[in-house]
């Protein structure tokens, strides 16, 4: 028995020791190498209720992570060891989760201004020293009093930035509270040797009254940077308003017929196989299929599709949309964690924490960032200290300090990770999940987009239109031998050929020694016979002569119909042709990625005929026809080696290989689970028309990264050299630390309400 690491995903394995008196109500721990934790996991999870978190989840929940920094995993809120910024929860809640750094933060800054205020209108005092009304005295009582308001401002509102400029250095990952605590711990002990042993300074230090204290500008910076945390933390609480907005949709309780009565029970008690009655207008509990009622459900909130659709017996039905004014009632088949909006949940989730490939860029600049910063500090210092006028070096201590105060790593880093965070969650909304922040990026370079047939352009459900028989067999015969090698079968054509057995209402024969030659057909053993159903180069190696099949497959093929031939003891029986419609989607969808500058390829199983039939009628001018599973995957290496940027759309098993391939795989989020775990973006409704609001979502997002970078280099471009004092000799011009303080809180802000517009992107 094993489980996995919640936070790394790594294996970990039961501990041999019970940890029962360590852990009280728990018999076992598990133990990841990787992270060194214990995650416990009580035995009766394994028969918890659907819907329940098992006590593995419940430690995850209660995990915490840096948005900047991923890897970075505490089991409790407060600052990342590495940039400083405040953790967030691993794991999305339907409810903004409780911000213990949000209220502390407040209580500070409140303090800060209630103390910082008297110092400034102290500092304020010096147009009076400075006319000579007070004299050295009067300056010096001053300075007592601003001592002792700023203090408490300085060391207890501001401790947190201290606390983390310590980690900081400790874990040799220098950031902007690094600078902080440099330039306020300066200009705050400067003060203080200049209030209690003024006498010690050179004359350099000296005006006319004495040596002028900075405690004005040690609070000032303080309360502005408390501000910051505070405004920062509320615009970064609103990039998760879409996933809230996503698990707010689940209703709490669902109506469930059990012993021909029905009853309102908790979400978290409805099990798979259950009947669940949805009135008019109410959302749908979990994912099922309709047993019986007619009404349209509004599927928009999960799948970006508007217009609602019409529902009826076995039709599928998906948790958290919305029933129209008919009655349904459904089987619930996926419950809890399984449901298509808890998935959609996990993936959006696991794609706001990855990192995508322009951020390497930042992090190659932010290794040295820090330390060219403090080293044009120390140069703007020595440069006033020894060129600049009188009070030179009082002078060259706030230039020093402005520049450190100024030239804030915070905005660099929330660049990107803003971006996408934001970004992930409006592409969810539209019905496109982002799997990872790569995958984002990449497909706005995508100029080649490779098409599977079968349930991409089609609808992947098809129907049994044509049986021909010959060689003394009949139709009946053809249907009942057939179905019976599909009924093992997991290839799409197997359900059509099943469905049509049914129709005909056949009982089956039991098949034997049953082989699937992948891409080509199937055979077995029936009622001592040996059967072959397949293509037509499987049956010419069975030595078997088609004779006028081929002529007669190849006037339903012209139809765009699938042809599957079967044979017996190695002589022809017939075919079956299968039609699966295209999407009424399909045409529309084609036509805006054709407008999009993409170049469409089409891949199919399908002999020549039909995949040529297919194709015209879709307007896809090239296409592959009679392609293996494995071929696939060639192809896209094909293309890619003559310099195309491939994506590829499919949504089936064999699909997966070729979607691990490709630069960008598009899985239909109507396919298989292999599929949407294989590619790096999923389409909810399995519309190609997705995959335009998918690339207008890449684009609008690399957009606005692009526009986060150039803000927070270009502000450091300018802000650095000005508050070093470049402009001086020619304007006059030199920053305030003050004013330095409140550039650096509007440079994060900038960052974080650009990434902020990504939310009313257009799709």
């Amino acid at each position: 028995m094993n489980e996995r690491d919640p936070v790394c995903g790594m294996s970990v394995d039961l501990a041999t020791t019970p940890h029962t008196a360590e852990y009280a109500g728990h018999r076992y721990g598990f133990c990841c190498s990787h992270c060194r934790d214990k995650f416990l996991v009580d035995p009766e999870q394994y028969l918890k209720l659907p819907g329940e978190r098992s006590d593995v989840e419940a430690v995850s929940a209660a995990r915490y992570v840096c948005p900047m920094d991923p890897g970075v995993s505490e089991n409790r809120p407060g600052a990342c060891p590495r940039c400083g910024m405040a953790l967030e929860p691993l794991v999305a809640t339907g409810e903004e989760p409780p911000d213990p750094e949000a209220s502390n933060m407040t209580r500070r800054f409140w303090l800060g201004v209630a103390l910082g205020l008297p110092v400034l209108l102290l500092a304020m005092g010096e147009m009076v020293f400075s006319l000579g009304v007070l004299g050295v005295t009067g300056r010096g009582m001053s300075n007592w009093l601003q001592l002792i308001f700023a203090s408490p401002v300085v060391l207890w509102a501001g401790w947190p930035f201290y606390q983390r400029a310590w980690m900081s250095i400790a874990n040799a990952s220098p950031n902007m509270f690094t600078l902080i605590a440099l330039g306020v711990g300066a200009s705050y002990l400067y003060s203080i040797a200049a209030t209690v042993v003024p006498g010690l300074f050179p004359s350099g230090f000296h005006t006319d009254v004495g040596v002028e204290p900075y405690f004005d500008t040690a609070v000032v910076i303080t309360v502005l940077v408390l501000l910051g945390q505070m405004l920062e933390g509320r615009a970064r609480r609103q990039t998760g308003a879409a996933i809230r907005a996503l698990l707010g949709l689940t209703p709490k309780t669902a109506r469930v017929i059990r012993d021909g009565s029905e009853s309102d029970i908790p979400l978290s008690l409805v099990q798979a196989g259950d009947l669940l009655r949805i009135r008019p207008g109410e959302r749908i509990p979990v994912d099922g299929v309709v047993v019986d009622g007619t009404s349209a459900v509004n599927e928009s909130m999960v799948t970006g599709e508007s217009i609602p659709i019409e529902k009826s017996a076995k039709a599928s039905l998906i948790g958290a949309t919305i029933n129209g004014t008919g009655t349904l009632t459904m089987l619930a088949e996926r419950v809890g964690s399984d449901t298509l909006l808890a998935q959609i949940v996990r993936i959006v989730t696991d794609a706001q924490r990855s990192r995508a490939p322009i951020q390497r860029v930042t992090d190659r600049l932010a290794r040295y960032f820090v330390p060219g910063v403090v080293g044009v500090s120390i140069a703007a210092f020595i440069g006033w200290g020894l060129w600049g006028p009188e009070p030179r070096f009082a002078l060259a201590l706030v230039s020093a300090v402005a520049v450190l105060i100024i030239a804030c790593p915070c905005a660099l880093g929330l660049a990107t990770p803003m971006a996408i965070m934001v970004g992930t969650g409006r592409g969810a909304r539209a019905g496109v999940l982002i799997k990872n922040a790569e995958a984002l990026e990449a497909l706005e370079r995508i100029d080649t987009l490779v098409v599977d047939k079968t349930g991409t352009l089609t609808e992947g459900r098809p129907k049994v239109v044509t049986v021909y028989a010959t060689n003394g067999f009949t139709e009946i015969e053809v249907v009942r031998l057939a179905a019976a090698l599909e009924q093992v079968s997991e290839h799409p054509l197997a359900s059509a050929v099943l469905a049509r057995a049914r129709v005909d209402s056949l009982s089956l024969p039991a098949a034997i020694n049953f082989q699937a030659v992948p891409g080509r057909g199937v055979t077995g053993s029936i009622d001592g016979r040996q059967v072959v159903l397949g293509t037509r180069e499987l049956l010419a190696e069975r030595v078997t002569d088609i004779g006028s099949l081929a002529a007669r497959a190849d006037v339903v093929r012209h139809d765009g119909q699938t042809v599957m031939f079967l044979a017996v003891d190695g002589r022809a029986a017939g075919f079956l042709g299968v039609t699966d419609p295209v999407k009424s989607s399909t045409p529309e969808a084609l036509e805006l990625l054709r407008r999009d500058g993409l170049r469409l390829v089409m891949v199919t199983g399908d002999n020549e005929v039909t995949a040529q039939t297919v194709a015209a009628t879709l307007g896809i001018k090239e296409f592959r026809a009679g392609v293996r599973p494995a071929a696939k995957r060639e192809i896209i290496a094909e293309l890619q080696s003559h310099g195309c940027t491939v994506a590829m759309a499919g949504d089936g098993i064999n699909d997966a290989p070729a979607l691990a391939e490709a630069t960008v795989g598009i899985a239909m989020g109507t396919g298989t689970d292999v599929a949407m775990e294989s590619a790096g973006i999923t389409l909810v409704k399995g519309d190609l028309r997705a995959i335009v609001r998918a690339r207008r979502l890449s684009r609008g997002t690399l957009r606005n990264i692009r526009q986060n970078l150039f803000l927070a280099f270009v502000y450091n471009a300018v802000g650095v050299p000005v508050a070093a004092g470049v402009l001086y000799p020619f304007t006059g011009l030199l920053i305030s630390p003050i004013w330095a303080g409140a550039a650096m809180t509007l440079s994060s802000l900038s960052v974080i309400a650009n990434s902020l517009r990504l939310r009313s992107l257009e799709l």
